[in-house]
């Protein structure tokens, strides 16, 4: 028996994009501070491994949250920033630590 495909909600899109227990304390650093490295943003969130944060950053910016800017220097340097639409996920951000805030 062949199964329907299932088709998501938008609600499960944007889950997708920002679900997890890492992306949006990522996307909440670079809101904080514009522009950040990889050594900042790890020392931000010091319980993530580097593996994590690596592939996180990766799906953000594949999915076109975050951008990357590698720059051809040595030592290497690589900068994130969020990118517009990125920046359009922040309201949803704010009314969750609003929330939160009201109700801890």
């Amino acid at each position: 028996m062949v199964k329907p495909q299932v088709i998501p909600t938008p609600f499960d899109y944007t889950l997708s994009i920002i679900g997890g227990k890492w992306k949006m304390r990522i996307m909440y650093q670079l809101t904080c501070e514009k522009v950040m490295r990889y050594g900042e943003l790890k020392n931000q969130l010091p319980a993530i491994t580097h593996k994590v944060l690596s592939s996180q950053l990766s799906e953000l910016e594949c999915n076109g949250i975050v951008n990357r800017v590698e720059y051809q220097q040595i030592p290497p340097k690589v900068e994130y920033s969020l990118t517009p639409r990125g920046r359009t996920l922040m309201p949803i951000l704010e009314g969750m630590c609003k929330w939160g805030v009201e109700n801890q």
